[in-house]
């Protein structure tokens, strides 16, 4: 597959997020990923829907959306109609993974699921012929600018080889401390969408930062 690169709003300058994803976008972006984060799931709190909303008038996004939030049943309404073209939320939540895959199914979107870095592949192996994505966290979720954790690599590598025996078009995204260092790394282990905050959004340019993930 060709390798996809999601811009991680959580990375930009906050001050003008629809500014920073546009800017993303025209340097090459193929997605912007957009973190919620609830204060439960994880200790932090980030972006709410009325901001993605606010965003996605900007211009036409692929709006990547990362709940990590304790009840993601809960809160798809409110980013299916803010935009999301995908939703991906975390098998360790509250909510009945079958339930959530097919809220988003039928709402027209694509269903990812996540996993923490200490949770095994093979949770999430009775999902893989039902969903369009596995996102394999390389950091602990819920803080940005975290370093990347090389314990996750096989991890990667046993959903790709579990994904081709089951549903060869499933997309692996990781997140978590990418940058032109890891990117081999992962890219090697199987994953095929990067997601990118503050080493893209840091960049002098950034769309030099992009192609050197993709390359």
């Amino acid at each position: 597959m060709d390798i996809k690169v999601s811009a991680s709003l959580l990375g930009a300058d906050l001050s003008e997020p629809g500014a920073e994803a546009v800017r993303a976008k025209n340097s090459g972006a193929d997605w912007i990923h957009y973190d919620v984060m609830d204060g439960k799931f994880v200790e932090n709190i980030s972006f709410g829907s009325e901001i993605q909303k606010a965003i996605v008038k900007k211009d036409k996004f692929f709006m990547d959306t990362h709940l990590m939030v304790s009840r993601p049943d809960k809160q798809l309404e409110f980013f299916i109609k803010s935009g999301s073209d995908l939703i991906t939320f975390h098998i360790e939540s509250e909510s009945d993974a079958d339930h959530t895959v097919n809220i988003l199914h039928r709402a027209g979107l694509d269903a990812g699921i996540a996993l923490k870095p200490s949770t095994p592949a093979e949770y999430v192996y009775p999902f893989l012929e039902k969903i369009e994505l596995v996102l394999v966290m390389t950091v602990e979720p819920g803080y940005g600018g975290q370093g990347f954790l090389n314990y996750t690599l096989p991890k990667i590598k046993q959903i790709r080889e579990k994904a081709d025996e089951l549903r060869p078009s499933l997309m692996i995204e990781v997140d978590g401390g990418i940058n032109s260092e890891t990117a081999p790394l992962v890219k090697k282990a199987g994953a095929d969408v990067l997601v990118s905050g503050s080493y893209l959004f840091g960049a002098e340019n950034m769309r030099e930062a992009i192609q050197k993930l993709k390359a």
